[in-house]
């Protein structure tokens, strides 16, 4: 009897230790729920000002949506271009960014720009995009894509710093928890465990991978591709909701204007920035190439079948080292002349080389007098000639929680909610109605930078 009884104590008492284990949190200073750019460049700013900082990612692998940028990171190339910059992107939102935001974003960009190059970041080669009125877009030399090279950089620089990385980490709530928060996360087995924090930094993404959502916020936007990945399913909406946040914004979403229809590709604006035209099925060209995203989309959508052709030639090809990639997708109609293309492409042979021969006139004389385009480029006749089919596709969402200037979630009546903070496209008031190209990964390395350490310096004071 005794030998059963110190049995049952034995087991009760393990039973107890492995209760105890599944709800006693684990403490730290900081935690960042998401691992794109702005979480990451969150984490290599905070941990500068504490060790106790734990990175969640719920994907098996860091960089979100960043990893698929490919146009550039915009910057300051200079002291006198902050006040052009800053109207672009105003411009670009069509005046409804919040103007303090924005000046934060532009005139700390440089800054974040060198740090990358520093943590050895190739960001060598400068380029224009649409909506820019100045070339300060940076990407890897050659052209290739920005994205993998700033994640890469980013994540290696995380292991340098044995920073506490958990990827396939879900954050599955967000609660106050007397003065500490309190995040409940999922682990790859699928055991759950609780983190007592002092500060969250929410650096989840937009939504633009929830097509359900999407739609349900916008419903114009029903049956657009996405150019996101699958982790961008608006978690911050779900996390912070028992924390009553400011939202502001969510029904703007962009859509960016060359996304290959059957695959869902993004097709870079840099193709175009560096000498790519489109035309419609009637071979002609309608727009200005380089118009904001939004009005190009609008503009590709009242094609017939909703679609165009974006046609470049090799020189533009060898200019860009992304572009490889559309190849090797077998996404790429290819031709020795305008006329063979023409027929790959089933436009009318005789309207396409009409077309190509203004173009290159308006090329020679630096002057587009149909549509207005700031930027000629070289004219189309470096064969071979190329064409890539283009729709629009959901992009970016540029609505999220409300923040100030120092990264801070603020609530419905706009006061800072304690040790909550937030960066990137989980954010919204930066880019208005429209995000100028480029401004993506500068608002991600600028307010992670902000966010990282605003919630170490919040955290150190408590």
């Amino acid at each position: 009897m005794k030998v059963l009884t110190g049995l049952f104590l034995a087991v009760l008492s393990l039973f107890g230790l492995l209760l105890s284990s599944m709800y006693v949190a684990e403490r730290t200073d900081v935690v960042i729920i998401g691992a794109g750019a702005a979480g990451m460049r969150a984490a290599l700013e905070g941990i500068n000002h504490t060790k106790n900082l734990i990175l969640l990612e719920k994907m098996p692998y860091p960089g979100g949506n960043s990893n698929r940028a490919t146009a550039g990171l915009n910057a300051l190339p200079s002291a006198n271009d902050k006040e052009s910059y800053y109207q672009d992107t105003i411009s670009a939102g069509r005046n409804h960014g919040i103007p303090s935001l924005v000046r934060i974003l532009v005139e700390n960009s440089r800054e974040e720009l060198e740090w990358l190059q520093s943590m050895g970041a190739d960001l060598s080669d400068q380029g224009l995009l649409a909506g820019h009125s100045r070339s300060r877009t940076f990407r890897p030399s050659g052209g290739s894509p920005v994205g993998r090279e700033i994640s890469s950089t980013l994540y290696r620089n995380l292991q340098e710093q044995s920073i506490d990385l958990r990827l396939e980490n879900r954050a599955l709530s967000l609660e106050q928890s007397g003065k500490d928060l309190m995040v409940r996360v999922e682990n790859k087995t699928g055991r759950e465990y609780r983190i007592r924090t002092k500060a969250v930094v929410i650096a989840t993404g937009g939504f633009g991978g929830n097509l359900p959502l999407v739609t349900r916020v916008n419903p114009e936007l029903k049956g657009f591709n996405t150019t996101n990945t699958p982790g961008a399913t608006g978690d911050f909406l779900t996390l912070t909701e028992s924390l009553n946040p400011s939202l502001l914004d969510l029904r703007e979403i962009q859509t960016h204007p060359t996304v290959e229809p059957d695959f869902s590709i993004l097709i870079t604006e840099a193709l175009r920035g560096n000498g790519g035209i489109l035309l419609n099925s009637q071979g002609r060209r309608f727009t200005d190439e380089m118009d904001f995203r939004e009005a190009l989309s609008q503009n590709i959508l009242s094609q017939k079948g909703s679609t165009a052709w974006l046609v470049f030639d090799n020189a533009v090809r060898e200019s860009l080292r992304s572009a490889e990639y559309y190849f090797e997708q077998d996404l790429v109609k290819t031709a020795d002349s305008w006329r063979s293309l023409a027929e790959q492409t089933n436009l009318p042979p005789a309207q396409l080389e009409a077309e190509i021969h203004l173009w290159n006139d308006s090329a020679a004389s630096g002057r587009d007098t149909r549509f207005g385009r700031r930027n000629i480029p070289l004219p189309l006749d470096h064969p071979p000639y190329y064409a890539i089919k283009v729709t629009p596709g959901i992009h970016y969402c540029m609505g999220g929680l409300r923040i100030d200037g120092r990264a801070r979630v603020l609530d419905q009546q706009g006061m800072p909610i304690p040790g909550l903070f937030a960066a990137g496209e989980a954010t919204g008031g930066i880019h208005g109605k429209d995000r100028l190209g480029g401004n993506s990964l500068t608002d991600a390395m600028v307010f992670g930078k902000i966010a990282g350490s605003e919630s170490t310096r919040y955290a150190s004071s408590r």
